[in-house]
């Protein structure tokens, strides 16, 4: 598996590799969008009309009709939504982009506080009565939901005061992520002349910190801090801003934590999240222990911070978009004919969007959009082996949202702690397979580096990233506003803390924190990508135990969506989510992919 492949330049596969937005708005662009938020409108004023002052003179069977109605006007704000979503993010630098965006959000707002007495009539109903209610048949489509809303009843204000929040909120924090997201996209990265003629974008860049170079890596990294630098206090003022908007929030709704109504949302309880946190951080000794082999296996004495992504070989592998299509369509097919035939539907009916561009929205995502349509995924693929597994680990929450959209509108997503389920087991497949292929020690080690770096960055490094958000989001409420000297101490202590003595942390990266998209849009977010690692180990772990036999209560699993809580969704292959010992039992295997890389080391004769 050493064969190299053309660059993505040559790759034109990949550069006609887009995704094909008008069947969320049969083929009528921006019209299509307009219409249905005027339909969405209407409906949902026609719906105010029906039900304000009612909820509690329904059945079950009312309550059933009202849901579907509500389910109905939600597609159609889906449907408009995720068009000018989509666009936005493939080309956030066109205004005609941003302007659509916007008026979308504009709509959708306008929408929601027309609905917004719903929710708020539901929490107002005594538990008895919304059992009463919830125990009546057809209701299966909304019936978690409706339990889960009632969640937050304590957190909820008055109606007036609920929609001045919703109204403002597309001017507060809405306005100020959206800018975010522009000014991310339009960084651009000066690389030295032999690395590069013209900039690159950010995530081109970064994917330079990976070569074996180490000349290479240590230029990236100049050249990446010297790009973000010019925008730095504006990003810093932004993040402030978010901050104290976040606090204030917290403080009306009576969060009695930052992380608080994350938390909520994840079906997850304070306690088991900081359970969560505090095995990870009790365990940061394996991404040391691994640093410190790797720093002996690339000849130096300690890594910098822009090292530890480097190929620990010279022989970089790489892969065509074909190939990587072949590879992973391959192994889905493998595992079961379904989810084979689904993934497939993906490249053949262009539901993903490929190259890298600039002014394109970096990293890798997919996004549900509704569930009457399907799935898109989008990517930055560089042809780097790394690319291969995230193009199987965005499909995977592709094929889980597909499977789960005959769950409807309010039940398709899981909450974030198993949005990451189905993309790691996937992933950890293809690895699994181009392990499995490999027959040189050089590369077999080289590929088992990259499996545990990125169990480490998922696992260890976000647990990393939620600890500077909690010092940041601590700091900003007792000391106010953040320079971003501060920013960049407080990062510097969340990764030292982390990397401790085996890495050593450079002026530079103090100030890298300012291009995380999740501190911006998603606060709390991070914790969520250790629970899925962990969480997808541990039920690939059962698929090594039983086979094919798992493979049908897998589906079951992915196809349940978020219909039931966590835990029972666990319980359909075989996993406790209440056990205490979870955590520890998902490190040990972590633990054991370090040890295995470790093995690889001593075998390819490199120490």
């Amino acid at each position: 598996m050493s064969a190299t492949a053309p660059s993505t330049a040559d790759d034109t596969e990949l550069a006609e590799t887009a995704w094909d937005l008008e069947p969320l708005v049969d083929g009528e662009g921006e019209a299509g969008v307009q219409s249905r938020l005027e339909a969405a409108l209407t409906r949902s004023q026609a719906f105010a009309e029906r039900y304000v002052g009612k909820l509690g003179e329904l059945d079950s069977a009312g309550l059933g009709e009202a849901m579907a109605e509500l389910a109905a006007i939600y597609e159609l704000l889906g449907r408009a939504g995720s068009y000018a979503a989509l666009r936005f993010y493939t080309d956030t630098a066109t205004p005609a982009n941003g302007a659509l965006l916007q008026k979308v959000q504009e709509r959708e707002t306008q929408v929601g506080t027309t609905l917004l007495f719903f929710e708020l009539e539901w929490a107002a109903l005594s538990d008895e009565r919304a059992e009463e209610l919830l125990a009546g048949e057809g209701l299966d489509f909304c019936r978690h939901y409706l339990r889960n809303a009632r969640r937050y009843r304590e957190h909820l204000l008055t109606e007036p005061e609920e929609k001045i929040l919703v109204e403002k909120a597309l001017t507060g924090a809405g306005a100020w992520s959206r800018l975010f997201e522009e000014l991310t996209s339009a960084i651009e990265v000066k690389l030295p002349q032999e690395q590069a003629s013209e900039p690159v974008a950010l995530d081109v860049a970064l994917s330079n910190l990976m070569a074996a170079d180490p000349n290479v890596r240590r230029s990236t990294a100049e050249a990446v801090t010297a790009a973000l630098e010019p925008g730095l206090r504006t990003r810093a003022f932004l993040f402030n801003t978010l901050l104290a908007d976040k606090a204030t929030d917290d403080r009306l709704r009576r969060y009695p934590s930052w992380l608080a109504a994350r938390n909520l949302s994840n079906e997850a309880s304070d306690e088991s999240v900081q359970a969560l946190i505090e095995a990870v951080r009790g365990r940061y000794e394996i991404a040391r222990r691994w640093y410190r082999l790797k720093a002996r296996l690339l000849g130096v004495e300690k890594l910098a911070d822009y090292d530890r992504m480097a190929a620990v070989t010279s022989d970089e592998v790489t892969f065509s978009f074909a190939q990587g299509r072949e590879i992973v369509l391959d192994c889905y097919s493998s595992f079961s004919g379904e989810l084979g035939a689904l993934a497939k539907r993906f490249f053949d009916e262009r539901w993903i969007d490929g190259p890298v561009r600039l002014a394109k929205r970096g990293g890798a995502f997919c996004a549900p959009a509704v569930p009457s349509a399907h799935p898109y995924v989008l990517l930055n693929y560089t042809a780097r082996r790394r690319d291969v597994l995230t193009l199987a680990h965005e499909l995977g929450h592709g094929v889980h949202f597909a499977l789960a959209a005959r769950q409807g509108v309010f039940h398709q997503s899981t909450p974030l702690t198993l949005a990451e389920t189905a993309s790691v087991f996937a992933e950890t497949i293809v690895f699994g397979r181009l392990l499995a292929e490999d027959s040189s020690p050089a590369s077999r080690l080289a590929l088992l580096a990259e499996n545990l770096e990125d169990t480490i960055a998922t696992v260890f490094r976000q647990v990393a990233m939620n600890r500077f958000e909690d010092l940041v989001h601590t700091a900003r409420r007792e000391q106010g506003e953040l320079s971003v000297k501060h920013f960049g101490e407080l990062w510097a202590e969340s990764q030292s803390e982390l990397l401790g003595d085996s890495v050593q942390i450079t002026d530079g990266y103090r100030s890298w924190w300012s291009y995380v998209p999740h501190f911006i849009g998603s606060p709390g977010y991070v914790y969520a990508y250790a629970y899925g690692q962990l969480l997808a180990l541990s039920v690939y772990q059962r698929y090594e135990q039983e086979g094919p036999e798992l493979v049908p209560r897998y589906l079951e699993m992915l196809a349940a969506g978020g219909s039931r809580s966590p835990e029972e969704l666990g319980q359909i292959v075989g996993i406790d989510l209440a056990d205490p010992g979870f955590w520890d039992a998902g490190l040990d295997l972590v633990e054991r992919q370090l040890q295995d890389a470790e093995a690889a080391a001593e075998a390819s004769g490199r120490l």
